[in-house]
C-alpha cells in the first residue's frame, strides 16, 4: 500500500541522500547502488535482490517530481505529529494513522475521515488529498475500498551512444556495448543514418513494482564517407569522366559499397549532373535492396598542351554556331 508505505519508508536514507538532492544527485546515487545490487551480479543472493527493489523503489519515487512532492508532503505531516480522527458515523475519534488508512483503504464506503492538528478546525479528506494532487479520490495510488487507481509503473529508460563507420552503418552491425557497469551485446540494423535513435524494447531499467522494463535508446553516428551517400535504401556517389567520355559516350568502371567494382555504361552526350541507376548495387534492408545512384561530373583539365590543345581548338571552331547559353537567356525572360 504505497500510502501508507510512504510514512514508514525514508527514501532519501534507502539511496543514502539527503532530502535537498537534486535530480542529478539521486540519479547518481541510484545508479552506484543499482549496479553493486542487481540480482545479475549476485546471483542467488536474496538479501541483495531484497535491497535492490528497494531502491529501485525509492528511485522510481524521488525520480518522478510529483511523486516526490507528495512524499516530501506526507513525510512532513508524519513527522509533524499529524493526528487522524473519524466524523460521525464512523470510527471512533482520536485514532491514528492507522484509523486514517482504514477508513481510506478499505474501512468501509461512506466514513468521513477528518485531520486535526491540535486545535478545534478539521478538514474533509477530499481537501487533503487534493493539496497532494490526488483529486480528492485518490491517495499515493490507491482508492478509497483498497482499490488500485494507477498500474505498476514502467522501469526507467536507459541511453548510450554508439560511432559506427559508414560501411558498417550500412551493412548492419553487431556491437558490444558497456552500460551501467554491464556489457550488452546489440545488433545494429542495415541502413542506420546518422544521429538515428535505436530503441530496444524491454532492455533498460527493471520495473520497481512488477512493471515492465524500460527500454534501451542507443544514438548511433555515422561519419561522413568521401564517396558513398545513403539514400533510403539507394547508395549515391558523384563519377568524373572526361570531356571526350562524357560527349562520345563510354563504359566506365565504378567503385561500389563491397569493395568491389561495377561498370557502367555512359551514354554519347550525357551532360554534367545527370544521374545513371545501377540496379540492385545499393544496400539491403528489411525494407529490400535499393539501387546505386553515379551522378556524372564532367572533369575538365587543368593544363592542356600540345596535340589535345590542337584538337580542342578544332573542336571550339567546328562549333561556333552552336549556343549551349541559349535557353538559359529565354528562361531568364520568363
Amino acid at each position: 500500500m504505497a500510502g501508507q508505505d510512504w510514512f514508514e519508508k525514508d527514501f532519501y536514507k534507502t539511496l543514502g541522500v539527503s532530502k535537498e538532492a537534486d535530480e542529478g544527485a539521486i540519479k547518481k546515487a541510484y545508479r552506484k547502488l543499482a549496479r553493486n545490487l542487481h540480482p545479475d551480479a549476485n546471483p542467488g543472493d536474496t538479501a541483495a535482490e531484497e535491497r535492490f527493489k528497494e531502491v529501485s523503489e525509492a528511485y522510481s519515487v524521488l525520480s518522478d517530481p510529483e511523486q516526490r512532492k507528495q512524499y516530501d508532503s506526507v513525510r512532513a505531516m508524519a513527522a509533524g505529529g499529524a493526528r487522524f480522527a473519524a466524523g460521525p458515523g464512523g470510527p471512533g475519534a482520536g485514532g491514528g494513522f492507522d484509523d486514517m488508512f482504514s477508513a481510506m483503504f478499505g474501512g468501509g464506503g461512506g466514513t468521513r475521515v477528518r485531520y486535526s492538528t491540535g486545535g478545534s478546525e478539521a478538514f474533509n479528506l477530499d481537501d487533503i488529498l487534493g493539496a497532494f494532487g490526488g483529486g480528492g479520490n485518490t491517495f499515493g495510488g490507491f482508492s478509497p475500498g483498497g482499490r488500485r487507481s494507477a498500474g505498476p509503473v514502467a522501469g526507467a529508460d536507459l541511453r548510450a551512444s554508439v560511432t559506427l563507420p559508414f560501411r558498417e552503418a550500412a551493412a548492419g552491425s553487431t556491437q558490444v556495448l558497456t552500460i551501467d557497469g554491464q556489457s550488452m551485446t546489440v545488433r545494429i540494423p542495415a541502413g542506420v543514418r546518422n544521429g538515428q535513435k535505436i530503441k530496444l524494447a524491454g532492455k533498460g531499467q527493471p520495473s520497481p513494482n512488477g512493471g515492465p522494463p524500460g527500454d534501451l535508446v542507443i544514438t548511433v553516428t555515422v561519419p561522413v564517407h568521401p564517396v558513398f551517400m545513403l539514400d533510403g535504401n539507394n547508395l549515391r556517389l558523384t563519377v568524373p569522366v572526361t570531356f571526350a567520355e562524357a560527349a562520345l559516350g563510354a563504359r566506365v568502371e565504378v567503385p561500389t559499397l563491397d569493395g568491389g567494382s561495377v561498370t557502367v555504361k555512359v551514354p554519347g552526350g550525357t551532360p554534367a549532373g545527370r544521374t545513371l541507376r545501377v540496379k540492385g548495387k545499393g544496400i539491403t534492408t528489411a525494407k529490400g535492396t535499393g539501387d546505386m545512384l553515379v551522378t556524372i561530373s564532367v572533369a575538365v583539365p587543368q593544363k592542356v598542351s600540345g596535340r589535345a590543345k590542337e584538337a580542342l581548338e578544332e573542336l571550339r571552331d567546328a562549333s561556333r554556331d552552336e549556343d549551349p547559353r541559349a535557353e538559359l537567356r529565354r528562361q531568364a525572360l520568363v
